[in-house]
């Protein structure tokens, strides 16, 4: 049987960065089979993302489309019985539950460090403007640490009295 449905985010899904917000309509385009072990659950799920630049920290939107194949096993079956408690989902009063295979493939699916843009340049080191917003040119005067103490020498001419 297929089976298409909106359904909103049961909760937050994702990482730090970027995720699929709670409530966000996630439609699922899936494919149930009955196999001789259980339910073959194919197909996909796409929803829209919310998140922030990691190189900017300027809000970010997208969407997600992540594929699914799961194996959901029938109670007392062969591989009900050979397999861990967490290693394969299982069918329980004629129903699966998709969430945790959802979350697991939209972790692995996003990106652990989001850009806005593929060209975006980030926040300047020392004021922290967002550089695409900065002025052309856009630098400071900067000197360096360890030669800092030398800025503060008086510099004298050969042939000077000091």
């Amino acid at each position: 049987m297929t089976y298409t449905e909106t359904v909103p985010s049961p909760s937050r899904i994702g990482l730090d960065l970027v995720a699929i917000a709670e409530g966000a309509p996630m439609d699922l385009d899936l494919r149930l089979e009955s196999v001789s072990e259980g339910v073959l659950v194919t197909g996909t799920v796409t929803a829209p993302t919310v998140g922030e630049c990691s190189r900017c920290l300027e809000p970010t939107s997208g969407s997600v489309t992540i594929g699914i194949t799961e194996l959901f096993a029938y109670p007392d079956s062969a591989t009900e019985a050979s397999t861990e408690a967490d290693e394969v989902g299982h069918v329980i009063d004629d129903s699966v539950d998709l969430e945790q295979v959802i979350i697991d493939t939209v972790g692995i699916e996003l990106p652990l460090s989001p850009v806005c843009s593929t060209d975006c340049q980030g926040l300047c080191q020392h004021c922290g403007v967002p550089l695409a917003q900065a002025e052309p040119g856009h630098s400071h005067d900067v000197i360096d640490p360890r030669w800092a103490k030398l800025a503060q020498l008086e510099v004298t001419e050969p042939g000077q009295d000091s």
